[in-house]
């Protein structure tokens, strides 16, 4: 009776949800289906930007009300209007596919969503009935204000990142967890945020690509991003844990520790480093959150040092600027050391007065031109009258010679007051590509004085050389004053125009040093997922390593055993050394592919029982390599031929048998027959009178395709070098004779030194660089029969 009574209690209650779902969720419904932008462009909900784009230029002309005179055109011009600027925002029409909202029903959907949440609050499950805790809002606090979408993170977050750091957390609509870290987090977000950091969210249900991307694998989450790098937090979720952890992100030179041993070296530097110093005062012993943050936003302008006000090594710096000791301070140095240009002072230093208080002094008066970022942002591209930034700048040496007018151009620099007027200079060795297109009229001065307007991004500019040179004396600093004068009445003063080259990185030497503090620090996250069993976000990274360690181990091995192998091979060869070179006459006989696996040739008769086998039912890719012979020289010649063949036997695909002429001298004139390119290479060489001898010849027989490559005796010179030597002596000997000798030699070459070449061809043949024979079709099996 009890578990009716609860069953029907359940049910009741079921319903009365699944109703006020209905009727809550019925008016959203409605309105989102009065107005469709997908319908109106004629676009699928996975369209592109571009592809929305491209379809909304194409109506926009169809129905455009000056063009489309229909009753309706003005109507749906609006709507496509409308469509538009709904899909074009990824906020927009992430909302839209999510929720139906629109600009007009977006209000009232979200007070639906509202009004829910509230009812969903009223009822007090228990635990113990429903086995799980309902996260109860999670999404108050962060997921409005913080969350991050993909398109966001790569093209805001991500640049942004090089500026200052992120703070990630990954969360979902059912992350139980993530209740337990939300008060930590509320907390640490609006301490945080106060001082410069970046805050974000990724809710996994709706941005799952993002979460993959950051490799984040599980909720709750928290991760780092600066400079593009990810690095996730390990630790228990408490204040203490994420402010270090926030700090252990940020690189470890950005503030340097001032005393009044080092504070001249400090404020000296920016000749060096091109940049305006600041000294933070402040009676803390650890350099503080805000003050890091700051450095690492403005790193690339000014350098930062930090003093701390209760060391004893310090107090000769605070009496000498006279330094409040009750409350934080900050000096700002350019070109002079002696005083400061800029001094704020206060109890609660804020992070909107840094920013403007260093905005304002990011430049030195009178910078050097180190790179083309520099010369972009001192001299910006003309916009309009009233915002014209003029550049006055000076070309001149690093040279003591040239000191005196720098230093001049400088006090001349300091009087100006007029804000539309930057002033620079460049050291013409090592901008000289830009100092010659600025130069390339005037004749060789010391110094130069120019004043110029970039007129658009491509280096275009309009310029004027300030007459006489630049020595720092009094005639110039007014002649000057008067170009400037004349320049501000008459913006057309600058009558010469110039494309600029892109300036040179002059600081690009310190590239090395970056790339180890880089290196030092990937190798740091490494060690620190390692030590905390991030696995999961390892594991490509290990797979890498292991792969790479079992490549290398495979190579060793291998070489080893075929070092091991070769050297087998050639501890019995090294015997028969000098007598195989004096036989063989070639220096590659014992080169091959691979090693022979049997100390003795295979060599077969090619008769007619093995003819079928042997060739015409040879497999593709095997080649029957055949010697031809009589009986007369076949005990010499197989010798020879196995000794020249022998480091080839570790081929698979080659076979190797000899031809009996005695036996088969018809095959053999039938197969030359059809091969007559083979036969014409003798003919020049045999008069009719004497015999074809086919003696010591080698075929190569491709049974598959048919086709042979052919090996004939070439005479080497070495047995008839006595004839030869004995002749030149004979007075009585004419050409014609020597002629006759000549051929009477070749054709009565020794037996033993037919086959000398055949290593060198067997090479050639296993390269595929031989010539090729092909024949229609092998000879009969009655060719090959023995004749009796």
């Amino acid at each position: 009776m009890k578990m009716t009574r609860l069953r029907l209690v359940f049910s009741t209650l079921q319903v009365v949800v699944s109703i006020f779902l209905l009727v809550s969720c019925c008016p959203a419904s409605l309105a989102a289906g009065e107005f469709d932008p997908y319908t109106v462009l004629g676009v699928g909900k996975s369209a592109t930007q571009a592809e929305v784009k491209k379809v909304y230029k194409k109506l926009a002309r169809e129905w455009h009300p000056d063009k489309n005179k229909s009753p309706g055109a003005e109507d749906m011009f609006i709507k496509i209007t409308k469509s538009y600027e709904l899909l074009s925002n990824e906020e927009k029409r992430a909302n839209y596919d999510r929720y139906g909202e629109t600009a007009e029903n977006q209000g009232y959907a979200q007070q639906q969503r509202q009004q829910f949440q509230h009812f969903h609050d009223s009822f007090y499950f228990d635990e113990s009935f429903f086995h799980y805790q309902f996260n109860k809002g999670s999404k108050d606090f962060a997921d409005t204000k913080y969350m991050l979408h993909f398109s966001q993170y790569m093209n805001d977050v991500v640049p942004d990142s090089f500026k200052k750091p992120y703070l990630i957390k990954i969360t979902s609509d059912w992350c139980f967890s993530c209740i337990h870290i939300e008060p930590v987090w509320k907390e640490v977000v609006q301490e945080l945020e106060a001082l410069g950091m970046g805050i974000g969210v990724v809710d996994v249900g709706y941005e799952r690509r993002l979460a993959n991307h950051l490799g984040a694998h599980r909720t709750p989450s928290i991760l780092g991003l600066i400079n593009g790098k990810v690095t996730f937090f390990h630790y228990a979720v408490v204040r203490e844990h994420l402010r270090q952890f926030v700090e252990n992100l940020l690189p470890a030179r950005l503030v340097e520790k001032v005393t009044d041993q080092n504070y001249m070296q400090f404020l000296n530097s920016w000749h060096e480093e091109n940049k305006p110093h600041v000294l933070l005062f402040d009676q803390v012993p650890v350099v503080p959150l805000l003050y890091k943050l700051t450095a690492f936003a403005y790193k690339d302008y000014v350098r930062f040092g930090y003093v701390d006000q209760g060391l004893v090594e310090t107090e000769a710096l605070l009496q000498q600027y006279k330094i409040n000791t009750y409350a934080p301070t900050m000096l700002l140095f350019k070109e002079s050391t002696d005083k400061p240009v800029d001094i704020i002072q206060a109890r609660g230093m804020k992070k909107q007065i840094i920013d403007e208080f260093v905005s304002n002094n990011k430049f030195l008066l009178v910078p050097r031109l180190v790179n083309q970022k520099l010369f972009e942002e001192l001299c910006p591209v003309k916009q309009f009258h009233r915002r014209r930034k003029y550049c006055v700048l000076l070309v001149t040496s690093g040279e003591d010679s040239f000191t005196n007018g720098n230093e001049e151009f400088l006090s001349f620099a300091a009087s100006n007051t007029k804000e539309i007027f930057r002033f620079a200079y460049v050291y013409q060795k090592q901008q000289q590509a830009l100092c010659d297109v600025l130069l390339k009229d005037k004749e060789s001065v010391p110094s130069q004085v120019l004043i110029l307007e970039r007129r658009n991004t491509a280096g275009k500019v309009s310029y004027k050389a300030v007459p006489g040179g630049w020595n720092g004396s009094e005639e110039e600093k007014f002649q000057l004053q008067e170009q400037l004068e004349l320049l501000q009445k008459d913006p057309a003063f600058l009558t010469s125009v110039a494309v600029l080259p892109e300036l040179n990185n002059e600081f690009a030497s310190m590239f090395l040093l970056q790339w180890i503090y880089a290196a030092y620090d990937y190798v740091s996250q490494i060690g620190d997922d390692l030590l905390h069993n991030n696995w999961r976000e390892m594991m490509p990274l290990l797979s890498l390593i292991f792969s790479a360690l079992f490549i290398l181990f495979g190579t060793v091995v291998i070489q080893a055993f075929s070092d091991s192998s070769d050297e087998k091979q050639t501890k019995p060869k090294t015997k028969e050394g000098p007598q195989n070179n004096s036989e063989n006459g070639s220096p590659n006989a014992n080169t091959s592919s691979r090693a022979p696996k049997k100390s003795f040739v295979e060599v077969t008769e090619l008769t007619d029982i093995t003819y079928t086998s042997n060739l015409v039912r040879l497999r593709p890719g095997h080649m029957n390599v055949v010697l031809v012979l009589t009986d007369a020289a076949k005990n010499a010649l197989l010798s020879k031929f196995a000794k020249e063949v022998y480091s080839f036997t570790g081929s698979l695909t080659l076979h190797f048998s000899f031809l009996n002429l005695d036996k088969h001298k018809e095959w053999m004139e039938s197969l030359l027959e059809f091969a007559q390119d083979a036969v014409q290479i003798d003919s020049d060489e045999d008069d009719s009178q004497h015999k074809a001898d086919y003696t010591g010849y080698v075929l190569a027989l491709n049974g598959h395709k048919k086709y042979l490559c052919l090996f004939k005796p070439v005479y080497t010179g070495e047995d008839l070098h006595m004839d030869s030597s004995s002749s030149s002596r004979a007075s009585s000997s004419s050409r014609d004779e020597a002629a006759t000798r000549k051929k009477t030699a070749s054709s009565s070459l020794q037996i033993h030194h037919k086959l000398d070449r055949l290593g060198l061809w067997m090479e050639r043949l296993l390269e595929g660089t031989l010539p090729r024979y092909y024949i229609p079709s092998w000879p009969g099996l009655d060719k090959i029969t023995t004749s009796k």
